[in-house]
């Protein structure tokens, strides 16, 4: 079953955001993921201070619905505003069904994230629609395993 999730960005105060939406929905984290924790990439360096952001939190709402979040740092962190600062993500089944929503979503508007294999054993991208609105579309390359 394909679902849909909020997933929220912030200027460096995730983690006390995520605190305060934890108190208010009484779950525990699935996954907190710090900068630090991602392999270097010397395209697209972190400093000493950004390490210690929230690279990727995901905080359960439901059964259905979980709220993600994260820190936005360095050249990144200019373009986010209150207002644009969240996207709606996509979980998929299948990379080929990923690949049909992404394909179809990036239509017209533009990428910045291509769809592929990540670090975190997933396959995923991002873009932003012909329409402004911000997209995640994510496939768990871990289900194909099992």
């Amino acid at each position: 079953m394909t679902t849909l999730n909020p997933y929220l960005t912030f200027q460096g105060n995730c983690e006390e955001a995520f605190g305060f939406y934890k108190t208010v929905f009484g779950s525990e984290f699935q996954f907190v993921g710090r900068f630090k924790d991602m392999p270097e990439n010397k395209n697209y360096p972190v400093s000493e201070h950004d390490k210690e952001l929230i690279m990727h939190i995901s905080l359960p709402i439901s059964e259905e619905t979980v709220l993600y979040g994260c820190d936005t740092s360095g050249a990144f962190s200019s373009s986010i505003i209150s207002g644009n600062n969240i996207s709606l993500s996509i979980e998929t089944d299948s990379i080929e069904e990923a690949t049909r929503i992404f394909n179809k979503l990036s239509d017209g508007g533009k990428i910045t994230m291509p769809l592929d294999k990540t670090f975190w054993d997933a396959y995923f991208g991002m873009l932003t629609d012909k329409f402004g609105i911000n997209w995640m579309v994510n496939y768990d390359l871990s289900k194909s395993k099992s």
